[in-house]
């Protein structure tokens, strides 16, 4: 006989990292404050390899609309000015040499709306993603079935407590966005 409780940790599992990558994602989303989540996307080259930002350099926030990068070696400033001009960020980094700086605009009301919007568009992205989490599981839970390792009533169950989860994680996806949505608005 399966354990039924290995298919709530399975779907457990899955929903975990679906909100986790929710709230990296939603992290990289700029509120019109200076973060140092923005530049977690960036990957930089150096050293004859493609590094995450934060392993080249120190990240710190001056002041509320300002970043500042200082790289650990310096030869390295052209690479992460390079990578930040790519980026999808749309700032312009300051280089002085020794530091780069980026100046981070205020929203404008019109941008604030689109990135609520976007906000919205990527909270119900990742509950699809989570619904597909939970019909991944509902299969293993009904292979079971016809497998004879569970029975009928312990599908249903399984079933009940999986909706009942997904409910759950529905509700952690639109309060974070809602949280977003309300650092967006400031």
């Amino acid at each position: 006989m399966v354990d039924k409780a290995s298919f709530l940790i399975h779907a457990e599992e899955l929903m975990k990292k679906a909100i986790e990558r929710l709230r990296i994602t939603l992290a990289g989303i700029r509120a019109g404050r200076a973060a140092p989540a923005l530049l977690d996307p960036i990957r930089v080259e150096a050293y004859n390899s493609e590094m995450t930002l934060n392993q080249v350099a120190g990240v710190s926030i001056p002041d509320a609309r300002t970043i500042e990068i200082k790289p650990w070696d310096p030869a390295v400033l052209p690479a992460i000015e390079k990578a930040i001009f790519k980026s999808s960020l749309g700032l312009t980094p300051a280089n002085d040499g020794k530091t780069i700086r980026l100046s981070i605009p205020p929203l404008t009301e019109e941008r604030r709306n689109d990135l609520t919007k976007h906000v919205k568009k990527t909270a119900e992205e990742f509950k699809v993603s989570i619904r597909n989490d939970r019909r991944i599981v509902l299969e293993e839970v009904k292979k079971a079935q016809k497998d004879k390792t569970i029975t009928e009533d312990d599908r249903f169950k399984i079933e009940e407590h999986l909706q009942k989860t997904l409910d759950a994680y529905i509700k952690k996806i639109d309060d974070l966005a809602a949280a977003k949505e309300k650092e967006i608005m400031l």
